[in-house]
């Protein structure tokens, strides 16, 4: 049934426009209509909801699966049988996801996870279950003894959906992505119409006596506004009946989801920390998300708007810090401790790299003025009063986003102005430390330190950090796994380093 009804709007879909965009539109006018041409498309359409349903239901009649005491199995296929199995120990994660479709018959798609990054081969999709029979697995599958250790924030809920955080939505960058995408949607399904042409002289007419630039200036507002009411949508699908909850047995289980409805598992044993981020638009009003950090999450291939690493929508930062801590078990949130601040150095460079990025072109579009026409240097000297004062102040703001601490068994770093994150990360995490000094940062006394883990994005950097004070801080934060290559001051021969600092020899 489920299929059924998927292809029934996927043959509308393909037939409907496909034969429109063939016709140039003369079967909405009526010109070409005969009784052949709307018997083939009948006849298209109940063939692809046949073919398509019977495929899936021989593909239902085959599919077997089977919880044991050790192993999670499964088996699926009509020519090409295939069986899969996953030993219990290592699933990490049971995800559960119902369309619209699916919610109307109580049904949810399965995931099993391993929380490892080997494609379909660590995971067993169950798709569909019964609601029911989705929410036993995921008990079955995911009980486990509590191993969190005594303290605050027990379980429960840690946060809930409030409709005041919809205001983030239309600062964010999604919105005009959405702006330029309902545009071209416009230009598109006018195209399947043949009424393209129609479309475009019909604009022309509203502004055909008004200038070039206030035309433009209306159809950029225009699509801003579409951009807005798209993003303020797009966050009601995605953020409608949130929350974020702590299960007994130590896991993380984020809720949300309007018309597809998504509950995403964590266990905390593979959490190894939190990343606060916040970007440039979103910042402007004081508010941030938060992510986890957290081994074997990977982006979800089969839903664009299932980022599992997402733990809280933008919200004030308050609140983001509030929640982090009780993410974390801590009683105060390490992504709001005191950092140390770059050297003067570490601005300078981010100012020639602004600059740079922004002179460029200019001198380029300049350089082009001067050999074909005057109105491109007229281009070139607008865009920078605008490109070289904004380059000037991101690359200030970055400058000022620069930091790295040591709070209880984090090591914190920030980062970034377009998108600013601070990473909370686990000291006992950390894998390896890699440095970077290239000659430029050499000759300004400041180095790249990337702290490496298992869990996340893999690898967390601090930019630009005091050679000597940056190695120290990586050393006291994860002892003994940089010490064998530091010269400490008082171990080393006068003159060999800053004093109270860290160099490596050679």
């Amino acid at each position: 049934m489920v299929r059924a009804a998927v292809m029934s709007g996927v043959a509308g879909g393909i037939c409907l426009p496909v034969l429109l965009g063939l016709s140039g539109g003369d079967w909405l006018r009526g010109e070409a209509r005969s009784a052949t041409g709307i018997a083939l498309l009948l006849l298209g359409g109940v063939l692809l909801v046949v073919a398509g349903a019977g495929a899936e239901y021989l593909r239902w009649r085959k599919t077997r699966y089977r919880i044991g005491t050790e192993r999670a199995e499964l088996r699926t296929g009509v020519l090409l049988v295939k069986r899969r199995s996953l030993a219990r120990e290592r699933i990490r994660s049971v995800d559960l996801t119902a369309n619209p479709l699916l919610r109307i018959l109580d049904l949810v798609k399965v995931r099993i996870g391993t929380g490892e990054h080997t494609g379909g081969e660590s995971t067993l999709e169950l798709n569909p279950v019964t609601k029911a029979e989705g929410e036993r697995l995921r008990r079955e599958l995911l009980g486990r003894p509590a191993t969190a250790a005594p303290g605050e924030h027990r379980e429960g809920q840690l946060a809930s959906v409030d409709l005041a955080w919809i205001r983030y939505a239309p600062v964010s960058f999604v919105a005009p992505l959405l702006g330029g995408a309902a545009a071209g949607g416009v230009m598109q399904v006018s195209e399947w119409f043949g009424a393209q042409g129609e479309v475009i002289d019909w604009v022309g007419e509203r502004f055909s006596h008004t200038s070039v630039l206030m035309m433009i200036v209306v159809l950029l507002l225009a699509a801003v506004a579409a951009g807005v009411v798209g993003s303020l949508g797009l966050w009601i699908e995605m953020w409608w009946n949130y929350r974020l909850e702590r299960e007994p047995g130590g896991t993380l289980r984020v809720r949300r989801g309007l018309f597809t409805a998504r509950s995403i598992s964590m266990e905390e044993r593979r959490l190894r920390g939190v990343e606060l981020v916040e970007p440039l638009g979103v910042r402007l009003f004081g508010a941030a998300r938060v992510d986890a950090v957290a081994t074997g999450i990977a982006h979800d291939e089969h839903d664009k708007h299932a980022d599992l690493k997402v733990l809280l929508p933008p919200v004030p930062r308050a609140v983001a810090d509030d929640v982090a801590g009780q993410v974390l078990r801590e009683a105060r949130t390490p992504t709001d401790a005191p950092l140390t601040a770059h050297p003067r150095a570490a601005r300078t460079r981010r100012l020639r790299w602004a600059l740079a990025t922004a002179v460029l072109p200019l001198a380029l579009l300049a350089a082009l003025g001067l050999w074909f026409s005057d109105v491109l240097l007229y281009i070139a000297a607008g865009c920078a009063v605008l490109a070289l004062p904004a380059a000037v102040l991101l690359a200030l703001d970055a400058y000022r986003s620069l930091g790295h601490g040591i709070s209880g068994g984090y090591l914190v770093a920030r980062s970034g102005t377009v998108r600013r994150a601070t990473v909370a990360l686990q000291r006992g995490g950390v894998i390896g430390w890699v440095v970077k000094q290239s000659v430029f940062q050499r000759r300004a006394g400041v180095l790249t330190l990337t702290a490496t883990t298992a869990a996340g994005a893999g690898a967390y950097a601090v930019l630009d950090a005091d050679a000597s004070e940056g190695l120290g801080f990586a050393a006291d934060a994860v002892p003994g796994l940089l010490e064998p290559f530091l010269l400490r001051d008082g171990d080393a021969r006068a003159g060999d380093g800053p004093d109270g600092g860290a160099t490596i020899p050679g």
